[in-house]
């Protein structure tokens, strides 16, 4: 079967358990090629089909997502490795970076702390943004530590990434022009899609029962790290604007709100 008839196969095959089967069946195919998806669709559609797709293609339809898959993410300007064990970045993560971008311009800030790093996301996007900048990314997850020092070696950003295991800001001395941070925002109990609940890690999507148990710890450690004319970008999940801004301006912190390219508020502000 060549490439273009297997890809209108499995993009009905993934139908049902995915909400971009398409998309997923070309970047599989490509990953069973060794090429990247822009590649596929320029050139090798009408070549045979590779024998390593199938496989590829049951494990997305059992529910793996993509990204373990094909071990790799493109967040921002860099391509990242993931593994079972760390959050997968996704696009609206990219606010934060805006955000950062829109405050602080090409100059960028000269220190970065990225509080619960996973693979390095928003850490290692940010100096490949600024290549003056120098930062340290802390996360409590081992397996994640080592994904995020691999991801650094191999962007060559190793010099100025310090990752190193710690509980949020506890124990951090200092203040950061720029403070990121993507924390778990998801009440207890809520219902995910079949590759996220099965396959990302609890410990980086819930937070409670409300979904705000690490906003309220974050709150006074964000206050009390952030330097003078910097800000700190946080995520929040849609809706939770009212519950996350006054935990933030009750540490003395002006706090304003950036969008994700769906309309939802995506991201807080917040400076001194």
């Amino acid at each position: 079967m060549s490439i273009r008839a297997d890809l209108a196969a499995a993009a009905g095959r993934l139908a049902e358990s995915s909400d971009t089967p398409r998309l997923d069946a070309e970047l599989l195919m490509a990953h069973a090629l060794g090429i990247s998806r822009e590649t596929l669709l320029l050139s090798r559609l009408d070549e045979p089909s590779p024998g390593a797709f199938e496989g590829f293609l049951s494990r997305r339809e059992a529910g793996e997502p993509v990204a373990y898959i094909t071990g790799l993410r493109a967040f921002w300007t860099i391509e990242l490795a993931v593994a079972p064990g760390v959050l997968i970045p996704r696009p609206d993560s990219e606010t934060l970076i805006e955000a950062a971008l829109a405050h602080f311009g090409t100059a960028g800030p000269r220190s970065v702390l990225d509080l619960g790093t996973g693979p390095g996301t928003l850490l290692l996007a940010a100096l490949h943004q600024w290549p003056e900048a120098r930062g340290l990314g802390v996360d409590r997850s081992e397996a994640a530590l080592a994904i995020a020092r691999g991801n650094a070696a191999r962007l060559g950003l190793a010099d100025r990434a310090d990752l190193r295991a710690g509980d949020w800001g506890k124990g951090l001395e200092g203040r950061f022009d720029l403070i990121l941070c993507n924390p778990p925002y998801i009440e207890r109990g809520a219902a995910l899609p079949r590759d996220v609940a099965e396959w990302e890690p609890y410990e980086a999507l819930f937070a409670g029962d409300e979904g705000l148990d690490d906003y309220r710890r974050l709150a006074p450690e964000i206050a009390r790290l952030l330097g003078e004319g910097g800000i700190a970008c946080i995520e929040i999940g849609a809706g939770q604007e009212p519950a996350v801004r006054p935990l933030l301006e009750a540490q003395g912190l002006s706090v304003s709100a950036r969008e994700d390219l769906g309309g939802h508020v995506r991201c807080l502000v917040a400076q001194r």
